[in-house]
């Protein structure tokens, strides 16, 4: 199970398939591990059904390094013992020990003019605290993303239809994570399906082309939705980022809005 953000709003979190909840039989106990296999360490937070009992106590929190597994605790039912425990994985993609450093990042898209369709804090999508320093630009299907700042690509998703949607449960965002190592991440989303140009795992530089930009998951149309976030402790949060393009360096702020 995934940490979601708030009702109507984007996550773009790890999905069910890159951290899986392992279960492993051990004298009467139930093991329980997390199996992570994104290109980047994620924080954990194992629940349970009432009457079960967990050694360390329930709920229990781990950090899981890049392509590893950690025994988060080891369980099991006070009453009858066929029954199903009830578990439950929370996941948040991050470090912990996390420390942004100011850095001004380089506008990701190719040959065009800086466009902001929605601001930092904008009242259409960037109303929690995992997107509200984000900043959706305004780019036709097809324009190619460059990564903002060098770092290891953590996360691919570019599975869902490029059709976009104006409810939340219109599918989650194609999208590229890139880890920083200072431990923030840059989020590039609504990506074209099938033109996700990296591997997770792969090292990019700062311009390299990373994918298209498309209309794909939560989107009222055709943009390239750009944050940096950090885990906070089971929660993602957004932070303030500097940027230049050939235009010059871009103004961000809370008066930047173009939503509905």
């Amino acid at each position: 199970m995934l940490l979601a953000g708030a009702l109507g709003l984007p996550v773009f979190a790890a999905s069910t398939s890159d951290v899986r909840m392992r279960l492993e039989a051990s004298d009467g106990d139930s093991l329980v591990w997390a199996d992570n296999h994104l290109a980047g360490p994620v924080e954990v937070m194992l629940r349970a059904d009432d009457g079960v009992i967990g050694d360390p106590e329930l709920p229990a929190r781990a950090t899981v390094p890049a392509g590893s597994s950690v025994l988060v605790a080891r369980v099991h039912r006070t009453g009858a013992r066929d029954t199903a425990l009830g578990l439950r994985l929370d996941t948040v993609p991050g470090s912990l020990n996390a420390t942004p450093r100011d850095y001004e990042y380089l506008f990701p898209l190719s040959s065009i003019e800086p466009r902001i369709e929605q601001g930092w804090g904008g009242r259409y999508s960037h109303g929690d605290a995992e997107n509200h320093h984000a900043v959706d630009f305004a780019a036709d299907s097809g324009t190619m993303v460059l990564s903002a700042r060098e770092g290891i690509v953590m996360q691919v998703d570019a599975g869902e239809a490029d059709t976009g949607g104006a409810g939340p449960r219109d599918g989650e965002a194609n999208l590229v994570r890139i880890l920083h190592d200072d431990g923030s991440m840059a989020v590039y989303a609504h990506l074209q399906p099938g033109d996700v140009l990296v591997k997770q795992g792969q090292r990019v530089r700062r311009g390299q082309p990373i994918g298209l930009s498309g209309n794909s998951g939560f989107s009222s149309g055709p943009h390239l939705h750009f944050v940096v976030q950090v885990n906070r402790g089971m929660h993602l949060e957004s932070v303030p980022f500097r940027m230049f393009s050939r235009q010059g360096i871009l103004r961000f702020g809370e008066s930047l809005d173009a939503g509905p």
